[in-house]
């Protein structure tokens, strides 16, 4: 359950939620970090684009748990170059996946990750019922 408890700030127009809350017994599903490459490793150099294949590859780790993204309870979301263009594609991307009920995220500007061309990086915790 996402919580945005009065005395803070709404955070909805900046696409995420102040608190997540679920009940004990719930199994927490934690993958790796997930970037913008495809299957065959390649990275278009478009932030947008590896941001929607990021979305995309964290879906489908998460579907090898029997989970999806609505489970996502809490990510990191790593971005080289922070900007505010930057920021609108997110905004406009977490709209398109998870609606009107988004997840707490951090955002985090980086200078480089891990691969050359690499732009972003989604390192998500979920949670789905026993």
């Amino acid at each position: 359950m996402f919580v945005n408890p009065e005395g803070l700030y709404d955070p909805r127009p900046n696409a995420y939620s102040h608190l997540a809350v679920y009940p004990a017994g719930w199994r927490v599903i934690l993958p790796a970090g997930q970037g913008g490459e495809t299957a065959d490793g390649a990275l278009v150099d478009d932030f947008a684009t590896q941001l929607r294949q990021a979305l995309k590859n964290t879906e489908t780790v998460l579907a090898a748990a029997d989970a999806k993204m609505s489970d996502v309870a809490k990510f990191n979301l790593f971005v080289v170059d922070h900007s505010t263009e930057k920021f609108a594609a997110i905004r406009e991307e977490f709209t398109r996946v998870w609606g009107d009920t988004k997840p707490p995220w951090t955002l985090i500007p980086v200078p480089a990750l891990a691969l050359k061309g690499m732009l972003v990086e989604i390192d998500v915790i979920a949670v789905v019922p026993h």
